[in-house]
């Protein structure tokens, strides 16, 4: 809540100004030490605002019909992919304060000092989320619907860290809503605007960009939600709402800034930016014209879901492809399997009546033939090394000795009559 105090003011050149309206004072510090760590509201910002995305997000997922946990399990990837876009922006953007004259490199690594740049965490972001949805099987666009007004929330929230830091402020101004900037030093006296503590002194009253921009993510989170209720549209074109119209904001909140920036024929990079990816956004909403998804569609096709660290299970199961069933009267592989044995029992049934035919005619060769057919579905379902020419051999080598045993027994029989006849006609004789 804006106050109205009149009280005096030290300016920036050491005069006393009476009667100056403080409306907004900036907070006395933003860092706070406890012991050897430092407890940055910046930090602090950033991480609440993730937690609160996630858990609406969440809730918002669940209404969809999508399962539980999968905002968070996509938001391990997609966070610090965000983090490192975010910076990687900032870096590239502002890049005479790191790789200038007087810039240190390593500063660029310093990310706690604040610095990032909505843009490539929203790039770089998307990019883990992607990640994330490939290996969870999860449609991206539904998603991104999901999270879109919880994104916007968690960087209004971001916002209150660049009013701990006394950054991203506006050009001067005698506004009643006016925001004082301190005069920070650390503990030896040093000028040190973000991470020093207050003397006290006004240097300037500027326009609160951050608290504009707040205002307006807020008021843009409200038309997400509302435009979803009423319209229920999907396939990533409340994500490109949100997108829009978070450019649409910042574009003139951009012309309102004088900071040290990057600028292209005099106009500041961001607010090229914004243009560029406001016109995209625009073009994806009214071109992307499928309708919402439905609660199956959200729903992954692959088993238990691996935690995120478990790279090899992920990879296992992004690449998974669900088994597709034989369309009906087609003719399966379990009808193929049926198929063969009906033919397998037909032949057996063939060659068993076979056999019972070569067992009543006479000859070996007949009753050989059943025998040299069931040795080759033997040897073809069984692989026991026999070939067929062995167990045919054996066949015929049982047949030819069972015709000698009759040719011997014949001949016994013959010898025993003549012996009988001998003898008879030996007694007459005697």
């Amino acid at each position: 809540m804006t106050l109205r105090v009149l009280a005096d003011s030290v300016l920036a050149d050491g005069s006393v100004s009476g009667a100056v309206l403080a409306y907004i004072p900036s907070p006395s510090q933003g860092v706070w030490h406890l012991g050897p760590f430092p407890l940055r509201a910046y930090a602090l910002c950033i991480i609440v605002g993730i937690i609160i995305a996630i858990w609406w997000g969440e809730r918002r997922w669940r209404e969809r019909g999508g399962n539980p946990g999968a905002i968070l399990d996509v938001a391990m990837f997609a966070v610090p992919f965000g983090l490192v876009g975010g910076r990687l922006y900032h870096v590239a953007t502002d890049w005479q304060k790191y790789f200038g004259a007087t810039g240190h490199p390593i500063d660029a690594l310093k990310i706690y000092q604040g610095g990032l740049g909505i843009w490539g965490a929203v790039l770089l972001g998307g990019v883990g989320a992607w990640i994330g949805c490939r290996m969870y099987r999860i449609p991206l666009p539904a998603l991104g619907d999901a999270v879109a007004p919880p994104i916007l929330l968690a960087q209004a929230i971001g916002r209150l860290g660049n009013y701990f830091n006394q950054e991203l402020y506006g050009r001067e101004t005698d506004l009643p809503w006016g925001l004082q900037i301190f005069r920070r030093v650390d503990a030896d006296g040093r000028l040190d605007l973000m991470n020093g503590v207050s003397t006290g002194v006004v240097d300037k009253i500027v326009h609160p960009t951050f608290l504009y921009e707040l205002v307006w993510n807020l008021l843009v989170v409200a038309a997400l939600v509302f435009v979803d209720k009423r319209f229920q549209i999907g396939h990533g074109r409340l994500f490109a709402l949100y997108v829009a119209g978070y450019c649409f904001g910042r574009f003139f909140v951009e012309l309102m800034r004088d900071d040290e920036a990057t600028k292209i024929v005099g106009i500041r990079i961001n607010s090229f930016t914004s243009a560029l990816v406001f016109l995209a956004a625009i073009a994806y909403f009214v071109f992307a014209t499928k309708g919402r998804e439905t609660a199956e569609q959200l729903q992954p096709s692959v088993g238990p879901r691996p935690w995120p660290w478990q790279i090899g299970a992920l990879r296992v199961a992004g690449a998974e492809v669900p088994s597709e069933q034989p369309p009906s009267g087609a003719g399966g592989a379990d009808e193929d399997v049926d198929a063969a044995a009906g033919e397998d029992e037909s032949e057996s049934e063939a060659g068993t009546a076979t056999a019972e035919s070569g067992e009543q005619t006479d000859g070996a060769s007949t009753a050989s033939k059943p025998a040299e057919a069931g040795a080759v579905r033997s040897g073809d379902v069984t692989d026991s090394g026999k070939s067929v020419e062995s167990v045919a051999g054996k066949a015929e080598s049982g047949a030819a000795e069972s015709g000698k045993s009759e040719f011997d027994k014949a001949e016994s029989d013959r010898d025993k009559s003549g012996n009988a006849e001998s003898g008879n006609a030996n007694t007459g004789n005697g």
